[in-house]
Formats: structure tokens, C-alpha cells, sequence
């Protein structure tokens, strides 16, 4: 998500401690803008390797320039609204890396112009479905089988973590962001029912990012939304979070 949802919410809160040691693949989706490049980043600096996906070639370009010292990231241009381009991906990942992310970042995500419920146009509301749940559907479709697939070959060591953007507004409700709320309170239960699905050594988790300073904040908030926290603030809590979750953390609903 972009950071567009509300500080309140009935998610726990995770504390900030050392994350675990050794360089693991972190595959991001909407990587090229906003909370997902600031965590890509982040986490690149930190010597972890990063598989980022975005329908933005320009900002795929600029993204992979940045982070060019290290020749093993991978971006790819993909629009996880569409079930066969994701599915090209997960193939392009395995046949690149040998294997599947350690973690996923469900973070591709989109909202609606302010808006009351029964003016937002179809094409709209179907956007927004289409990015920020069917997108989150067709990786948890594509990836959670290479994911158990990778664990059966390690003999049961830890088979993934999978990270499901949130935020504030999947576990409240506002006026005028309907079919945003909508779409994130999905991800709230999408996440709840899988985690229930997945074998022992594996987590999916909800992940509230808090308010965050992107475009899709200042969508909703106008000029306010520069009195919120940056990208590149955030990602250095949100990065560590996120190294730090195990396989104890499976269908929690978390806030950062």
C-alpha cells in the first residue's frame, strides 16, 4: 500500500530488535515507487538481494541504476493484476535464481480519487480490486508452491515468509476511500485463511505500514500528507520488522 491508511487499527505492533543474520532474497511487488522502492532500497543496503516487480520500466531502470553495485538483484516488468504475467515471473525467478524468494512483499497497491461509494466509476473500483487484492491472489497462486516445494527440500527448515501490505483501513473503516478499505479489509481475511492453509515453518502476515508520505497519501490528505513520515524512514523500521519475522508470526495481523 502506499501508506494511505490510518495509524489506528486493532493490528499488533512488533518491536524493532536485530534481525537475523545472513543475506536473504526479498521480492517486492510495486517496487518502483513510494514505501516499496524505499524498503528495496534499504534492504539492498543491507546486503540482501532483491527480486522487484513493477508495470514502470522507466522506474525499474532507475531503480536497478541505484542499486547496480550488486549484479544479482533482478527487476522485472510485471503487472501482478494479470494471473499469466505473474505466472511468467515466477518461472523467470526460478530459472534466474535457482529457487524462490526467501520473503515476499506483497506491496503493489493502488486507491481510489476521494470519492463517495456510489460515484466512484467502475473502471475505478475495479482498479483497485484488481491491484491490491487479485494482484496479491495471483502471487500467494504462483509462489506458495515453489515455497513448500523449496522447504520439502531443505528438510523442513524454514520454508518462507510472505508479507501482505495492509494497513490502518483493512481494520477500520473511512468515508470517501470505500473501495480501498474494502480492498485491504480483504487482505486482512485472504491473510488469515491462508496462513491456516500453510505448513508449519512457513508465515504469512498482514502488515500495516502506518501513514506514510507517498502519492497515494497525498491523494487523500492533499498537502498534509508531507506532515507524515518519509519512504525512506519508515523502510528503516519496516526493513528490520520484516527481517525478523519467523515462522511464530504466521497469520498475524502487525503494525509497524
Amino acid at each position: 500500500m502506499g501508506g494511505s491508511g490510518s495509524g489506528r487499527g486493532a493490528g499488533k505492533s512488533i518491536g524493532i530488535g536485530m534481525a537475523r543474520s545472513g543475506s536473504r532474497s526479498v521480492m517486492i511487488t510495486g517496487v518502483s515507487k513510494g514505501i516499496g522502492r524505499a524498503l528495496a532500497i534499504e534492504l539492498a543496503n543491507r546486503g540482501h538481494t532483491i527480486i522487484g516487480c513493477s508495470r514502470a520500466q522507466d522506474k525499474l531502470d532507475s531503480l536497478h541504476s541505484q542499486l547496480s553495485l550488486s549484479p544479482s538483484h533482478l527487476f522485472l516488468n510485471v503487472d501482478v493484476r494479470c494471473n499469466k504475467s505473474v505466472e511468467e515471473m515466477a518461472r523467470i525467478v526460478m530459472e534466474k535464481k535457482g529457487g524462490p524468494p526467501d520473503v515476499i512483499v506483497n506491496g503493489a497497491g493502488t486507491i481510489n480519487k476521494n470519492n463517495k461509494m456510489w460515484e466512484v466509476p467502475e473502471e475505478e473500483f475495479d482498479l483497485v480490486m484488481e491491484t491490491n487484492l487479485k494482484g496479491t491472489a495471483n502471487v500467494l497462486r504462483h509462489f506458495i508452491p515453489l515455497m513448500i516445494n523449496n522447504k520439502k527440500k531443505k528438510n523442513g527448515e524454514e520454508g518462507g515468509i510472505i508479507v501482505n501490505m495492509s494497513s490502518g483501513w483493512g481494520r477500520s473503516g473511512a468515508a470517501l476511500v470505500a473501495p480501498y478499505c474494502a480492498s485491504k479489509w480483504a487482505i486482512e481475511g485472504l491473510t488469515r485463511s491462508v496462513s491456516k492453509e500453510l505448513p508449519e515453518g512457513m508465515a504469512v502476515v498482514a502488515l500495516n505500514p502506518g501513514v506514510i508520505n507517498t502519492d497515494m497519501l497525498a491523494s487523500c490528505f492533499g498537502a498534509s500528507a508531507s506532515l507524515y513520515q518519509s519512504p525512506e524512514s519508515w523502510a528503516l523500521k519496516a526493513a528490520t520488522m520484516i527481517l525478523n519475522l519467523t515462522p511464530a508470526d504466521n497469520g498475524a495481523s502487525l503494525t509497524v
